[in-house]
């Protein structure tokens, strides 16, 4: 048994396996200092790793999770999330959540042969019990692989304290969850982003959920109401953490001497979307391009960063790129992409320097719908939300409304929360705004922000820990 010195007495250390069932929890978890608070007080801190990334790079203690879920859970998944937006449909009078659903692919006989499984499943599981008797199968599924004996085996040797699951949205992590229940080992599950609830990605159960707010934790109550109150936990999320790290802050003459930029002139942020999110992206790009040269052509002298979608490996851009070669310069995310699928694509730890540096060595940031917001709100800089349809659109069946009409952003406190810019003639005066704002003009800001994530935000390690702590205690 590890041993540890404690008050002059020898105790047994706790031990948390840290549960990555994909690479999204990496960020928050493997590249902040949620390990070293945890080994600082006194936990043996392991990941149970179900990605392709070797963390042992890190120091890190890691065990891989080997395993696949079976086909069945695949299918119960997709019906319960498909159900749940039913569900939500129903109950609060809101056709928005039919929105949420992907479209699924109708050519070929097992195509055709699973959308049929899945719509019987569906009509057989409405309201809250159907819902309930599908998260029970879910596990009564998993339990029948030769995965759930795997994590099984593996928590049966190691005995964890705790399972800590760093993301509720995978199916990889029902087996080692549900082997977690059947040994009593308790579980929690933070919930990876603010907009994620009302799009049914609760695909796990644990004892425990951690949220981001009291805001948060109202929908998770509100969406999931067999789950109690004392099991939800505001925490806050951390990957605002980095951003006060001063370690990782490099000075305007480094970054610009690195990136090839013009320290004589002052950059705004293009951040990009994934093509399903803004398939317009890069007309608005260009748009963006075109109203910069006018602001530059009156006096200005502005230039453009442009940081891709790190999940989109997509030539769309190029054209763009080429014609305004003078004005745009990309930098590109420092993501490592070791698979096709886009939850293959992970964070690196460079990354997050990275994107820091942009948002303190750039003015403002332009996007449609990001969170990035948030980030450039932390250090006082306003976000423009781009709100116009394009001149040559990409798809005619979307439209930016569509994605301002998600439950998330009934959050924003009010419309001068951001810069709209609801015209492509609009942008130039937008951005002349936007670059005269003054800390006090970003008070909406600020406030949404804490809305949606507990202050001190560079403190939500802190408080897992303590939250995990006051459990393993009982």
């Amino acid at each position: 048994m590890n041993q540890t010195k404690s008050a002059g007495a020898l105790t047994a250390k706790k031990k948390i396996l840290i549960l990555l069932p994909d690479g999204v929890g990496l960020r928050n978890f493997a590249f902040t200092s949620f390990v070293a608070i945890g080994e600082k007080l006194g936990w043996e801190v392991i990941f149970w790793n179900h990605t392709p990334f070797d963390l042992s790079q890190f120091n890190f203690s890691q065990i891989k999770l080997q395993g696949r879920i079976r086909s069945k859970t695949d299918l119960l998944k997709r019906a319960k999330i498909e159900a749940e937006l039913d569900h939500f449909s129903r109950k609060f009078e809101d056709p928005v959540y039919q929105t949420y659903k992907f479209p699924t692919s109708q050519k070929g006989i097992k195509p055709f042969i699973k959308n049929r499984i899945i719509s019987l499943l569906i009509n057989n599981h409405r309201g809250e019990e159907g819902l309930q008797r599908l998260r029970k199968k879910l596990k009564f599924s998993e339990r029948k692989g030769s995965f759930y004996e795997h994590c099984k085996t593996i928590l049966q040797k190691e005995k964890p304290d705790f399972i800590f699951c760093t993301n509720q949205r995978p199916a990889a992590a029902i087996a080692p969850l549900t082997a977690a229940l059947d040994l009593n080992i308790p579980t929690g599950t933070f919930i990876f982003s603010w907009d994620n609830l009302p799009k049914a990605t609760m695909v796990v159960e644990t004892d425990y959920y951690f949220v981001w707010s009291d805001y948060m934790k109202m929908e998770l109550l509100k969406y999931y109401p067999h789950i109690r109150s004392e099991q939800t936990l505001v925490t806050g999320s951390p990957q605002f953490e980095p951003h006060f790290d001063l370690t990782l802050r490099q000075s305007r003459q480094d970054f610009f001497r690195e990136h090839n930029l013009d320290l004589s002139k002052k950059y705004i942020c293009f951040s990009g979307d994934d093509k399903t999110t803004c398939p317009d992206d890069p007309q608005y790009l260009d748009d963006i391009a075109d109203s910069v040269k006018k602001l530059n052509s009156e006096g200005s002298n502005l230039g453009i960063i442009f940081r891709r979608c790190p999940v989109d490996f997509s030539d769309r851009y190029d054209e763009v790129l080429t014609r305004h070669k003078d004005l745009i310069t990309p930098i590109a995310p420092l993501w490592k992409k070791v698979g096709d699928n886009w939850n293959t694509i992970l964070p690196t730890k460079k990354d997050l320097a990275l994107q820091i540096n942009t948002i303190i060595h750039t003015e403002a940031v332009v996007n449609l719908a990001s969170s990035m917001v948030f980030d450039y709100g932390i250090f006082d800089k306003p976000c423009l939300y781009l709100n116009y349809e394009v001149e040559n659109k990409e798809d005619n069946t979307w439209t930016p409304q569509k994605v301002y009409n998600f439950v998330h952003f009934r959050s924003m406190p009010s419309t001068k929360t951001v810069f709209w810019v609801n015209s492509r003639k609009k942008i130039s005066k937008k951005l002349e705004l936007a670059l005269a704002a003054k800390p006090e003009d970003l008070k909406e800001t600020r406030k949404w922000f804490k809305k949606i994530n507990i202050h001190p935000p560079q403190e939500a390690s802190q408080r897992i820990w303590e939250e995990i702590e006051r459990i393993t205690m009982k």
